[in-house]
């Protein structure tokens, strides 16, 4: 089943956010070459595909997983936990209804 992982930042940390991404984003990778990662991505926090100094307010991860639980544990494991970049994260069951 997909599961949505959301994370939300914690305030003032962009330069951690910066500093940890490709450890995050090699898991992202992994993901996908397993052809389990729906999409991914982090929310700016202004309405721009480059908020610069403004940063992100959180990331969203569309991803399959055997169960709640395993995608949890996936999401606790995030760099971007261990470095302090999300103050937190949410995980729900989603069913891709669209694009058929």
């Amino acid at each position: 089943m997909f599961y949505a992982i959301v994370g939300q930042d914690t305030a003032g940390s962009l330069e951690q956010r910066l500093a940890t991404r490709p450890a995050h984003a090699e898991r992202l990778h992994d993901l996908q070459q397993a052809g389990r990662l729906l999409l991914a991505g982090p929310f700016p926090a202004i309405d721009s595909n480059d908020p610069g100094a403004a940063g992100f307010t959180g990331s969203l991860i569309v991803a399959e997983f055997d169960t709640a639980a395993d995608a949890q544990a996936w999401a606790e494991a995030d760099p971007y936990m261990a470095a302090g970049v999300y103050a937190s994260i949410s995980v729900k069951p989603f069913t891709k209804s669209f694009p058929t």
